[in-house]
């Protein structure tokens, strides 16, 4: 398997709970996804800051498109999904734009492990995670567009 281009995989993962979350990714590769999202009160929790949720979800959508990445790359094929995330939220925040970098520290046959850090528009560490991901075949039927099988 291969991956056709990074913006096959940009509109791959541009959609769904990633999008509802207003993640705009502005690099993928095999060794790194970076992204922004800018905090509104849709990502609040009821006391006006943004939700922890927020965070662990951003965490584990970019070290997934990571691990997705550098799986397809490196010719393993199949996918990454999350079996572990570890987020400390460090700073709160209302509004602004966050930026999300994921990063591998481990990546096997069987998982990955990545870590993510999350700044606020001053460069401020706002939450910073470890996500462990299960490396697994795509599902039977599934196709994800950019992708091609065989030899």
């Amino acid at each position: 398997m291969s991956v056709d281009n990074e913006q096959s995989i940009k509109d791959t993962f541009g959609r769904g709970f990633d999008a509802a979350l207003g993640l705009r990714l502005t690099d993928v590769t095999a060794d790194l996804v970076a992204g922004t999202v800018e905090m509104s009160e849709q990502h609040h929790q009821p006391f006006g800051i943004v939700h922890g949720g927020v965070y662990c979800a951003l965490a584990e959508g970019t070290a997934s498109i990571g691990g997705f990445t550098w799986l397809q790359s490196s010719g393993i094929g199949g996918t990454a999904v999350g079996v572990n995330n570890n987020t400390d939220f460090l700073r709160s925040i209302s509004t602004g734009a966050v930026s999300v970098e994921a990063t591998p520290v481990h990546r096997g046959r069987r998982q990955q492990l990545w870590r993510v850090t999350m700044t606020d528009g001053d460069g401020r560490l706002v939450a910073t995670s470890q996500v462990r991901l299960q490396n697994i075949e795509l599902p039977e039927g599934v196709t994800v567009p950019g992708v091609t099988t065989g030899a």
